[in-house]
């Protein structure tokens, strides 16, 4: 479980498709704080677990699913990454639950500077607009962002020029996809309504 405030942006290393897995690994300095071999990091939002731990390095083996699921084939090396480790039990709870499970890859359509604040709009998968509300949570990219704009093809975010500072943002343009993870309550309140749950 993670709460979308990212700790840290790290940087990726290589990601590469190797024979026993896909191998993702990222530079990183804050988040290696305390962490071990078996421990969750939440990388642009996706639940990996930390299989190698270099001096100033994380590696992770992905799942061709998550591959698939994830904007993570479109890494390079030198591309930016948003890192949370796992929320500890006496942790704060400063943005709201994530789980770590990406639901779909969005596209962004505009993101750009108006006035102090800077406006991200981001396409999303038809169907999938149902689990978005006004004022309610998204985590794009790991980041957990407030809903501000619904559209008939996605939804729009307003953010700080803090939160283009400390995250993979400030890397990202228009036409760039982003991990998407929608509210949990919206996909188990779905669940519960279906008629043959």
């Amino acid at each position: 479980m993670f709460t979308g405030i990212v700790e840290e942006t790290g940087e990726v290393v290589s990601f590469s498709e190797e024979k026993e897995a896909y191998r993702l690994v990222v530079r990183a300095k804050d988040v290696l704080d305390g962490l071990k071999i078996g421990d969750s990091v939440a990388c642009n939002g996706c639940c990996l677990t930390v299989v190698e731990i270099g001096a100033d390095t994380l590696r992770f083996d992905l799942l061709g699913q998550t591959v698939r699921l994830t904007s993570f084939a479109d890494l390079a090396p030198g591309s930016l990454i948003n890192l949370e480790r796992s929320l500890a039990a006496n942790g704060r709870l400063g943005g709201h639950f994530v789980q770590g499970h990406i639901d779909e890859t969005g596209t962004i359509t505009v993101l750009e500077e108006r006035g102090k604040d800077i406006y991200i709009r981001v396409k999303i998968p038809a169907g999938t607009g149902k689990y978005l509300a006004p004022k309610g949570s998204i985590a794009i990219d790991g980041i957990s962002l407030t809903v501000a704009e619904l559209h008939e093809d996605g939804f729009a975010v307003w953010i700080i020029p803090h939160t283009i500072e400390v995250t993979n943002l400030r890397q990202k343009k228009a036409g760039d996809r982003v991990n998407l993870e929608f509210d949990m309550l919206a996909k188990y309140l779905e669940r519960l309504l279906q008629k043959d749950a």
